[in-house]
């Protein structure tokens, strides 16, 4: 099996939204999540969804996941207090679907709703080639790494071989179930993402460079940007300019 586990446990504190968590917000007439879920939904190798969702919002979830015809989704599990605790119920929950642990799984933000067929489809084979995939982007700034304690440059890393992390990021069920539960028995509960988890596990990552426009909706520019994405790719669509 080919299982995506959707992250939509956050808050969004940054996005200031008082009514409803940024997952939930509204993008052309649709909630976020919806956007995000659908492309797993209509992608033909992805064979069920997990998705963990904050606890007080699963009932209307629940609701969205049958107006919007989310049949793919099998289970939805509350998010846990941190991000790889959340990540950790979502993992369990797939074990559930496939006991054997021999499914690829792909982790995937809530509010990362741009994604494309192919950085799906790349994700799959990567694993199955190389056991992981990284989605990236291509850095078009110069990055620095610096010393946090005296805002000292320490490094001008190459931008040609330099990356941002995103997500999708992808694994075998049974390796990254082995390195959470690692973690956890050593009382690590609050690794940043599953690529910083595998990489410290000591698995070597192999990287997929997806779209520009993959950006992760955090803060209200990010929601601007994602709206008027959405909006040149529907001028597109009904000009012909997508062909």
């Amino acid at each position: 099996m080919n299982i995506a586990i959707i992250f939509a446990g956050g808050t969004g504190s940054r996005m200031n939204s008082k009514e409803k968590p940024k997952q939930f917000l509204t993008l052309f007439n649709k909630p976020i999540i919806v956007h995000t879920i659908e492309h797993f939904e209509n992608h033909p190798l992805v064979d069920a969804i997990v998705v963990v969702c904050i606890t007080e919002w699963i009932n209307h979830f629940q609701k969205l996941k049958y107006i919007y015809r989310l049949d793919k989704v099998k289970r939805v599990v509350p998010g846990g207090k941190t991000g790889q605790l959340s990540i950790y119920n979502g993992l369990k929950a797939a074990r559930e679907l496939d006991p054997t642990e021999q499914s690829i799984v792909l982790i995937h933000d809530g509010v990362r709703p741009l994604i494309n067929e192919k950085v799906i489809t790349d994700n799959i084979n990567s694993v199955l080639a190389y056991g992981s995939a990284i989605t990236t982007g291509l850095v078009t700034e110069t990055i620095l790494v610096v010393n946090s304690s005296d805002s000292i440059i320490e490094q001008v890393p190459m931008r040609e071989c330099s990356r941002v992390a995103k997500a999708p990021q992808s694994f075998w069920l049974r390796d990254i179930l082995a390195a959470h539960e690692k973690f956890l028995a050593e009382g690590q509960n609050n690794i940043i993402d599953s690529c910083t988890m595998m990489q410290s596990w000591g698995m070597y990552l192999h990287l997929i460079d997806g779209p520009i426009e993959n950006i992760k909706i955090t803060t209200p520019a990010d929601f601007y940007i994602a709206r008027a994405i959405l909006e040149a790719k529907e001028n597109a669509q009904i000009y012909g300019l997508d062909e």
